[in-house]
């Protein structure tokens, strides 16, 4: 007997789930998110393409994120494993046998670091990311610190600067006395001139380096040689299509002197690795590893290679520019999203920076967080279960194309400039990051990029962890910066601390909250979590009666800088009277929070998207906190 096909979701009488609902269109949503709009205050009457206007953002690259995305936006983006690899550059992905968990290493005490490499090769680290020469391990104590390691097993991926001859041969040392033969060596001897020429503004000598590669080459069929990094132009404050452009860049001046130097194109293009940062913006990163693969390829097919040797290793590294010494512990969310996001995008290799990296050296503890952070991703959370979760998201495929066409411009411009060696040291490359970075600086003067811990949510009474101090690369004229977000801030808590210690007490300003609780309590949180940003504490007034209170609190607050905070109203019935009241008192600056128009006299305002960083700063120089 034949079974009749039955809808699966129709219930059991018949009807269709769903069928109630009028069909979901944009002009339908337009029209209800255009109702939410008017009640908020917004006329999305005033744009052409409201409301998604008044919704959109902007990334740096002026890539424009809508509010909506549909089919109409979907992408072909192929299948995992196949060109462009946008997908992945392994059918499989990361089910069979999860991503490389890749720890860092830099201290240059030996015996700690031979015990913290044996630690982290116990409990789930896959593969040694090594750091030598000034800024980290010596060279010579290479054979010390590996002395535990099976390096048959356990791949190690150097990263020795100018250093790199002597480095890998003591790591080819290494690896003869342990008993591996040279035709099972993996890892990655890490050779990468041009980023030791952007860290260190000395020129970059890419033939020399071209000619070692190729004569290791020759014994170690397994081993990667170059590591491809763009790192420095995402610390130096650059945006996702610097990072890819730089890296395609690069990756074609390493093709050009392998080349030069006498190996195959395909041989070239598979002793490559390149290092890309991942932060906690997981859509950026998701869309910025997916359009690398695709850039590559596209990069490689051009150069005549078949599609099977046009695959990128990707070893990606948590963000340092995002990392805080403030509010330090706040860095294992932003790294676990971090980690996430280049699990989802495919990552070979992943490595997550420990949440003190930025104070110093990191602990054991740090440390453990932060291997434990992959084996959590893809232990419990499965996330290496599936390959390419992102594929098929009409936003993700949309943002990776777009990504991809900014970086692609990027790559043409700076081959334009004579490539990535020229424009490192003409200072094209320096030059347009810096352009950038005046952006990303001001959206953080004026917290439109929040910083967790720092510019929002501040925890004056937190202590300051201390860590021994890292262990600084060489660096020069020329060089690119290395930055981190959080650096203006936390200068200007530091002199807090160091004003504290001085005087015994902080900065402050007194929040002069007028009328009831009801009234003030929302600008004068506002206004207390602003100025602990900048190491300034907030004393608050309460609830006062009348002018001659709230002047009387002020003279007992310490402090020759008020606040006005309540709400519009009770500013139009007393603010005028308060700030009298408060400069007769001896205020010698008088703020208010919010900037409603025809309001008392004062000296400023503290609202959302205010100068939040050049305010502070002012506050603290009229203070007299030194610098």
């Amino acid at each position: 007997m034949r079974v009749p096909e039955k809808n699966a979701n129709a219930s059991q009488d018949g009807t269709t789930s769903g069928a109630e609902f009028p069909p979901a269109t944009r002009d339908r949503w337009r029209e209800l998110v255009a109702g939410v709009l008017r009640r908020s205050g917004l006329d999305p009457d005033t744009s052409p393409g409201a409301p998604e206007d008044l919704l959109a953002t902007t990334t740096y690259d002026g890539v424009v994120l809508r509010p909506l995305y549909t089919e109409e936006d979907g992408l072909d983006s192929g299948y995992p494993g196949l060109a462009p690899f946008t997908r992945g550059r392994r059918p499989q992905g990361a089910v069979t046998d999860g991503w490389d968990v890749r720890q860092a290493h830099a201290d240059p005490d030996p015996g700690v670091t031979r015990r913290a490499i044996l630690a982290d090769l116990e409990n789930g680290v896959s593969s040694l990311w090594l750091v030598t020469g000034e800024g980290g391990v010596a060279v010579d104590d290479i054979g010390e610190v590996l002395t535990d390691v099976l390096l048959g097993v356990a791949p190690v991926t150097l990263d020795a600067g100018a250093d790199y001859v002597t480095a890998a041969d003591a790591l080819l040392a290494a690896h003869a006395d342990d008993g591996v033969p040279a035709t099972a060596v993996t890892g990655n001897l890490g050779i990468d001139p041009i980023t030791v020429a952007a860290r260190s503004g000395e020129p970059a000598d890419l033939d020399t380096a071209a000619r070692f590669a190729v004569e290791k080459a020759a014994d170690h069929p397994s081993l990667l040689l170059v590591t491809v990094d763009a790192t420095p132009y995402h610390e130096a404050g650059g945006s996702e299509a610097q990072e890819l452009g730089a890296a395609m860049a690069s990756g074609v001046a390493y093709l050009r002197a392998l080349t030069g130097a006498g190996m195959d194109l395909a041989e070239a293009a598979a002793r490559l690795e390149f290092r890309f940062a991942a932060t906690a913006d997981q859509f950026l990163t998701i869309a910025k590893l997916r359009a690398a693969r695709a850039m590559w390829n596209r990069v490689t097919e051009v150069c005549g290679l078949a599609p099977a040797q046009r695959t990128m290793r990707q070893h990606v590294v948590t963000s340092a520019a995002m990392m805080t010494r403030r509010a330090p512990y706040v860095n294992v969310l932003r790294t676990t999203l971090a980690c996430f996001s280049a699990g989802v995008a495919g990552a070979d290799a992943i490595t997550v920076r420990p949440f003190d990296s930025a104070l110093g050296l990191p602990d054991p503890l740090a440390r453990r967080i932060a291997r434990n952070t992959q084996s959590l991703l893809v232990e419990e959370a499965h996330l290496a279960r599936v390959t390419d979760p992102a594929g098929g998201s009409f936003y993700v495929e949309r943002l990776t194309a777009d990504l991809y066409a900014r970086g692609w411009a990027f790559f043409q411009e700076l081959e334009g400039a004579g490539g990535m060696v020229r424009a490192l040291a003409d200072g094209v490359l320096a030059e347009r990051i810096e352009e950038v970075w005046r952006q990303r600086r001001a959206n953080l003067a004026h917290r439109r990029d929040p910083l967790t811990g720092v510019s929002e949510f501040p925890d004056l009474a937190e202590p300051v962890l201390e860590r021994r101090p890292a262990p600084a690369r060489p660096t020069g004229p020329g060089a690119l910066p290395q930055r981190r977000y959080a650096e203006d801030y936390e200068t200007l808590r530091a002199r807090s601390d160091a004003h504290l210690a001085r005087t015994g007490e902080r900065p402050r300003v007194f929040l002069a909250t007028l009328g009831p609780l009801a009234a003030h309590t929302a600008r004068a949180g506002f206004a207390a979590n602003l100025f602990a940003a900048g190491g300034i504490e907030p004393v608050r007034a309460g609830v006062v009666d009348g002018a001659d209170e709230l002047a009387a609190r002020f003279r007992d607050s310490g402090t020759t800088v008020a606040c006005l905070c309540s709400s519009d109203a009770v500013y139009a019935e007393q603010a005028a009277a308060a700030a009298r009241a408060l400069r007769e008192a001896g205020a010698t600056r008088v703020l208010l929070a919010g900037r409603p128009e025809g309001t008392a006299d004062v000296d400023g305002h503290v609202f959302t998207g205010c100068d939040a960083l050049g305010l502070l700063e002012e506050l603290c120089d009229h203070l007299g906190v030194a610098r």
